[in-house]
């Protein structure tokens, strides 16, 4: 039996963002976008087949919306669909999803918090490869020098991770 996907897109300040998940918890999510179309593509080839089910995603909905107005969210709590990642992702995605909230760390800890010590490469890859930004905070891994990397499923969209740390730190989205 095929496995069935469900789709929301909705508007945040920071632009539309895009939900996909199954019976088992989010599958994807794409990050802040310049319309509904850019987010459907950026949720992948799953998302083409998906039944639109806005009301799966009312409460998560909300917090992202609040999240994305500058106020404290947390989603660590949010069910992930990570069905076909490799074990090594699923480590430092559970691992990146301990970071609070306005703080950062290497890739070099992830690879250790995902017990790896020596695989910060590995680390940066899984985060390349995140499903799941925001509910994933991949925004909140930098690389050991302090400076930002990749961000935007393999995309160059740092402003968006500036801003994103600026937000969580109280800096109203200036740039850091």
């Amino acid at each position: 039996m095929a496995t069935v996907y469900y789709l929301h897109t909705f508007e945040t300040s920071f632009g539309w963002v895009g939900l996909l998940g199954s019976d088992l918890g989010i599958r994807r999510s794409a990050l802040p976008c310049d319309s509904p179309d850019a987010c459907m593509a950026d949720l992948g080839a799953d998302a083409a087949g998906a039944v639109a089910a806005p009301e799966r995603f009312v409460d998560l909905r909300r917090r992202l919306v609040a999240y994305f107005d500058g106020q404290d969210e947390n989603f660590d709590d949010v069910p992930l669909d990570l069905g076909g990642a490799a074990e090594f992702h699923r480590r430092a995605w559970a691992a990146c999803r301990t970071i609070p909230r306005g703080e950062t760390r290497t890739y070099k800890w992830l690879a250790r918090a995902a017990g790896s010590p020596r695989a910060a490469r590995a680390a940066g890859q899984s985060m390349a490869k995140n499903r799941a930004p925001i509910i994933v905070p991949c925004h909140r891994v930098i690389g050991t020098d302090g400076g930002l990397r990749g961000f935007g499923s393999g995309k160059t969209r740092l402003d968006l991770k500036r801003r994103l740390l600026a937000m969580e730190r109280g800096m109203n989205g200036a740039l850091v």
